[in-house]
């Protein structure tokens, strides 16, 4: 009988001095959220131009603007911009009316639009090809945005930046409550964000005095904004 119960006493014992020399888990943690930034260059542009006619009959109207927005793409291709840079973004015809009172409306003339948006990665082009297309007969444009095409560029930059935010915050709390801070147990990433350029607004050109030469525009930079939520464990 003695060395059968020999036996589970060393297991027991063996089974003891294990849970005594692990590790305990961590019952304590702190949940914090941290944001990080990286502004990158803008590798692509996009603008949105053109042109508005009015005449007493559509036909004219039509002929006209088909005339004037065929010479805008045609100086565009000219000037280095390939078919797939060029793509046509709307076109409309309204009634011009004139209201008497007392009288049904009466159509006095026609007003057609067109417009082209132009898309390219060459960045350095785009003041030259906006200012190729108001000298060619653009006389309505609705600005200039920069984009950038790969939203993994930075990203690197922003989630380092990101975590060590969320483990200040850590810290800072820690400290508080009168513990020391602990390795992260959970990360978790947020919504990737990134701050657009103000919209544009609509305006007009005016169509006598073409615009000589490019028009100024600067890049800039983007910022992207990039999130995390970390538990910390606390001691």
């Amino acid at each position: 009988m003695k060395r059968f119960l020999f036996a589970p006493f060393l297991l027991l014992a063996a089974t003891v001095a294990v849970a005594q020399t692990s590790p305990p888990p961590f019952a304590d943690t702190v949940t914090v959220s941290g944001m990080g930034r990286a502004n990158v260059t803008p590798d692509r542009f996009t603008f949105n131009v053109g042109v508005q006619t009015v005449a007493p009959t559509v036909e004219d109207a039509v002929t006209e603007n088909n005339r004037r927005v065929a010479a805008v793409i045609a100086a565009l291709k000219k000037a280095g911009a390939q078919d797939k840079d060029i793509q046509t973004s709307q076109f409309s015809i309204y009634p011009q009316q004139n209201y008497q009172e007392g009288k049904l409306p009466r159509i006095v003339g026609y007003q057609v639009s067109n417009s082209v948006t132009v898309r390219s990665e060459k960045v350095a082009d785009a003041g030259r090809l906006l200012g190729v297309a108001v000298g060619a007969g653009v006389n309505q444009s609705s600005g200039i945005n920069f984009e950038v095409s790969d939203p993994a560029r930075g990203r690197n930059e922003g989630m380092r930046s990101a975590f060590d935010d969320a483990r200040a915050k850590a810290a800072l709390l820690a400290q508080a409550a009168g513990r020391t801070l602990g390795p992260a147990i959970v990360i978790s990433e947020g919504a990737q964000h990134y701050t657009p350029p103000p919209m544009p607004m609509q305006r007009a050109m005016a169509m006598e005095g073409r615009v000589a030469g490019d028009v100024p525009v600067e890049s800039g930079t983007q910022e992207l904004s990039y999130n995390v939520t970390v538990t910390f464990a606390l001691r």
